[in-house]
C-alpha cells in the first residue's frame, strides 16, 4: 500500500514531439524532392497557415495539417533551446 501514496505523472509529450519531428521530416523531404527550398516553404506555412506552401507530393500537405501550428512552433522552439 505504500506505493499508492504518490501521484504518477503521465506524459505523452515526448511521443507527440517525435511524431511532429517525423511529420516535419517527411514534409521537408517531399519539398526537397520537388525542388523547393524546404525551409522557406515551411516558414511560409507557419507564418500564414496557408497549406499551399506545402506540396501534395508524398501526401506532405495532409501530413503537416495533422499538426496544429501552435503545437508545431512550440515543438520547434523547445527543440532549438534544448539542443
Amino acid at each position: 500500500m505504500a506505493d499508492m501514496d504518490f501521484t504518477r505523472k503521465f506524459n505523452l509529450g515526448d511521443q507527440r514531439d517525435l511524431e511532429i519531428k517525423n511529420i516535419l521530416s517527411a514534409v521537408y523531404q517531399a519539398l526537397q524532392e520537388k525542388g523547393y527550398n524546404p525551409i522557406n516553404q515551411i516558414v511560409g506555412y507557419i507564418l500564414s497557415e496557408d497549406p499551399t506552401y506545402i506540396t501534395n507530393h508524398n501526401n506532405a500537405r495532409a501530413l503537416i495539417r495533422k499538426v496544429d501550428r501552435d503545437e508545431l512552433l512550440q515543438t520547434l522552439v523547445k527543440y532549438y533551446l534544448t539542443h
